[in-house]
Parts: C-alpha cells; sequence; structure tokens
C-alpha cells in the first residue's frame, strides 16, 4: 500500500509542476504576442505540457481512489479535500480553454498581470489539499 501511496503523490507533483507552469506559459505568450514577437513555439508547448499534465493528474486520481478504496479513508475531511482536487480540475479545464485560443492564435482575454496572478490558482488550491491530507482536522 505505502507503494501506491508513493506513486500517487510523485503523480501529483507532476500534475501540481504542469499547472506551476502552463500559466507562466501563457504570461509569455500574452507579452510576445503584445511585442509583435513570434509565439508558436509557446503554443506548441502548451499543448505538449497540457497532454502531459492530463496524463499525470489522470494517474494521480486513480491512485488517489485505489488508496481511499484501499483504506476506506472516513471523515468530513476527504470530501473537503475533493472538493479542492475538483477545483484543481476546473483549473486545469481552464488551462485548456486558453490553450484552445492560444491554438486560434488570438490574444488571451487576460493581461499579463492577470495572467500572473491566475498563476497562483494551482497553488492556493493544492495548500489546503496538502493541509487536510496531514492534519485530517474534520
Amino acid at each position: 500500500m505505502l507503494w501506491v501511496k508513493t506513486f500517487h503523490i510523485v503523480f501529483v507533483m507532476a500534475w501540481m509542476a504542469g499547472l506551476f507552469y502552463l500559466p507562466r506559459i501563457f504570461v509569455h505568450y500574452q507579452e510576445g504576442l503584445d511585442a509583435g514577437e513570434d509565439v508558436r513555439r509557446l503554443v506548441i508547448m502548451a499543448e505538449k505540457l497540457l497532454r502531459f499534465t492530463w496524463i499525470m493528474a489522470t494517474i494521480a486520481t486513480t491512485l488517489g481512489v485505489w488508496l481511499w478504496l484501499m483504506w476506506f479513508f472516513g471523515g468530513h475531511w476527504v470530501i473537503l479535500k475533493l472538493v479542492f482536487v475538483a477545483g484543481l480540475v476546473a483549473y486545469l479545464l481552464a488551462c485548456q480553454w486558453l490553450i484552445t485560443r492560444l491554438r486560434l492564435g488570438s490574444s488571451l482575454p487576460f493581461s499579463s498581470l492577470q495572467l500572473r496572478l491566475f498563476n497562483e490558482g494551482g497553488l492556493l488550491l493544492l495548500i489546503p489539499i496538502i493541509y487536510l491530507a496531514i492534519f485530517k482536522p474534520l
């Protein structure tokens, strides 16, 4: 069971790496577009990173469900944690929507400052997940 937990943590870390870097690509894309630079490579990078991130998210979630079924964690903390995990999935879907805009070659509907703030969304969702998993307060 500890192997499952170990791999769950590894794949969650890889998922979060993707979620931390994707919005940075959006910032560079928007700033490059505003400066009249060629941003095609950033679109390719974002698409490949999105695929990687979805794979990591799927594996991490599958292993998380496996852990839950093996140990059947009880308590309200698990439900609250899953709400934040759903928030991470929604955040990834928002990144996917932005990449669709990148593919079209259009300007993103946000300024580079707004995209920098958006970049913090993954961390703001991750912190309560870690807190709930470690302390199990409810």
